[in-house]
């Protein structure tokens, strides 16, 4: 009996171990869940019975909403996700806006209890529509704006009501980005707040950040900025690694690198809307990160 019941608890315990984490998924601005459907049945289908939280909240034009308030409604999706997961933790992908918005979801978040965090796409350093841009972002959502004016529309107390606003990047123009955006600064750390040191240590407490994007993205500009990258007044990309955001460690990437924790993915020839909808893209730079 007894030896029946230890070889029932190991079998359980190996269960266990190679039984993946589950994945919450955060979709992209003017989509929502069902635009991930494709990347939900990738992962099930290569990695079989693994959870997976597809949010649901604030798809289409709600995806304008303030950055702040779907950062901190979706802090508690997140807390219920956590609840259901206390020990073996969760990994979360944030595609596009989702990844910025889920990158800060965790930074409100002390407790959070994901370990692998995968950006996919995402404007984590800003957006700047400029003219090296193959594909006018701004004319999916505001088409009469063009990017060297849009800053006098986003840098305004109307403006900084829609989330594109709120993390529109003018080089030209940093002194009114400082001034007036309420989200992107400080979740970067750019400007102190009284969150500041949890916005760095939230970040830190990841197993793995993974930074995802590629020149041929089209949408996300510059597409440097899927990993922290952005331009300088001069339209030249500064590296990450000679950004300030390194160099000072402001939200810990810096740390997260040198301790073999942060790994940045650069891949050609994928498109924005392709990276969560092809199966050779989502095996290749997703799913080895998915434990």
């Amino acid at each position: 009996m007894f030896t029946t019941l230890g070889a029932t608890v190991l079998f359980l315990k190996i269960s266990l171990a190679i039984a993946y984490r589950p994945v919450f998924i955060y979709h992209g601005i003017l989509t929502g869940a069902d635009s991930m459907k494709h990347l939900v049945s990738r992962i099930q289908e290569v990695h079989p019975d693994t959870v997976v939280y597809n949010f649901e909240r604030f798809g289409g034009w709600s995806s304008l909403e303030n950055a702040w308030h779907q950062v901190l409604e979706a802090q508690t999706n997140l807390k219920v996700i956590c609840d259901l997961h206390p020990e073996e933790g969760i990994n979360m992908i944030g595609y596009s806006q989702g990844g910025l918005l889920g990158r800060a979801v965790l930074q409100t978040y002390p407790d959070h209890c994901v370990k692998t965090f995968i950006s996919l796409s995402s404007p984590q350093a800003g957006q700047f529509g400029g003219k090296h841009s193959t594909y006018d972002f701004l004319h999916l959502i505001f088409p009469s704006l063009v990017a060297k004016t849009a800053y006098e529309l986003f840098y305004t107390y109307v403006g900084q009501h829609t989330s594109v606003g709120n993390y529109w990047n003018d080089p030209h123009h940093q002194d009114l980005f400082e001034q007036f955006s309420i989200f992107l600064p400080f979740v970067n750390n750019r400007l102190p707040c009284v969150n500041s040191t949890q916005f760095r240590e939230t970040l830190i407490r990841l197993d793995r950040l993974v930074l995802i994007g590629g020149p041929d993205d089209g949408v996300i500009t510059p597409w440097q900025s899927s990993h922290f990258s952005f331009y300088n007044e001069t339209y030249d990309v500064v590296p990450l690694q000679e950004s300030v955001i390194y160099t000072e460690d402001l939200i810990g990437l810096k740390a997260l690198h040198e301790s073999g924790r942060l790994h940045i993915i650069e891949r050609e020839n994928v498109h924005h809307y392709q990276w969560h909808r092809t199966n050779d893209v989502i095996d290749d730079v997703i799913l080895p990160f998915l434990d």
